[in-house]
């Protein structure tokens, strides 16, 4: 497993990403995440709505009630017009990040 706390400060973003995509609900951007990892990083639950209710309340993200499923109806995310700016945003400050860090973390053994 690696270490949660490098990916803590960008899981807006990640989620961001994955709802950029398509509109998502919990349980499936959890497994999304945990898949795309090949199981190396798994968020919680309880991290997952916690960045939902941070994203929806700079209306970066809005919630909607998809259809019935087998447990009731599923609540789902979208990205607004202000979450892919945001996003945007994000994926360029990333890039600057990483070549910053790979500045000196490249060829140290």
């Amino acid at each position: 497993m690696i270490n949660s706390d490098v990916i803590r400060g960008h899981l807006d973003a990640i989620i961001l990403r994955l709802i950029s995509e398509s509109d998502r609900y919990g349980y499936e951007i959890s497994k999304e995440i945990s898949s795309r990892t090949n199981e190396e990083f798994q968020i919680k639950e309880a991290t997952l709505y916690a960045v939902f209710q941070r994203l929806e309340k700079r209306a970066l993200i809005e919630s909607y009630y998809g259809s019935e499923s087998f447990g009731g109806k599923r609540r789902y995310y979208r990205i607004t017009s202000l979450g892919r700016a945001y996003l945007s945003e994000e994926i360029k400050n990333w890039r600057k990040t990483r070549e910053i860090i790979n500045i000196f973390m490249e060829g140290m053994q």
